[in-house]
C-alpha cells in the first residue's frame, strides 16, 4: 500500500501531525485538512484512495461531508473512515450510516496504525 494516497481531516493540530507523520512513515502520500471547507478545495485536485475523517469539525461536520462525498460520483471509489473520539454506543454505527466505510478511535496507537490504514486500502481493492 505503499505509495497509496491519504487524506487527514481533522481540526486538532496535534491529531493531524501524528496521523500524518504515521502514515508518511509508512509510505503514504498524506495531504491535511483543518476543516470540511478547506478538505473541499483540496479535493477540487486531489483525488486520494482513502480519507480520514474526524467527527466533529467546525463548521460542517464530518458525518454531513461523508454524505456529500459519497453522493458525489467522483468519489464514489474513495474510502472514508471516520476517525473520532467518539467512542460512546451507537457512534461507530452512527458513521457507518452516513456512509463511512470503517471507524478508527482517538487517540490513535501510532505502532499499528499505518498497518489498519493499509489493511482498510487492501480490503476495499477486493
Amino acid at each position: 500500500m505503499s505509495g497509496e494516497a491519504v487524506l487527514i481531516i481533522d481540526d486538532n493540530e496535534v491529531n493531524l501531525q501524528l496521523a500524518r507523520y504515521s502514515l508518511e512513515e509508512a509510505g503514504f502520500v498524506v495531504k491535511t485538512a483543518g476543516d470540511a471547507g478547506e478538505a473541499q478545495t483540496l479535493l477540487k485536485t486531489f483525488h486520494p484512495a482513502l480519507i480520514l475523517m474526524d467527527i466533529q469539525l467546525p463548521g460542517m461536520d464530518g458525518l454531513e461531508l461523508t454524505r456529500l462525498l459519497k453522493a458525489d460520483s467522483l468519489f464514489a471509489d474513495v474510502k472514508i473512515v471516520a476517525l473520532t473520539s467518539y467512542a460512546m454506543r451507537g457512534d461507530e454505527q452512527k458513521a457507518l450510516v452516513s456512509g463511512c466505510d470503517g471507524y478508527i478511535t482517538k487517540p490513535i496507537e501510532t505502532r499499528t496504525f499505518a498497518a489498519t490504514v493499509a489493511g482498510i486500502l487492501v480490503s476495499a481493492s477486493q
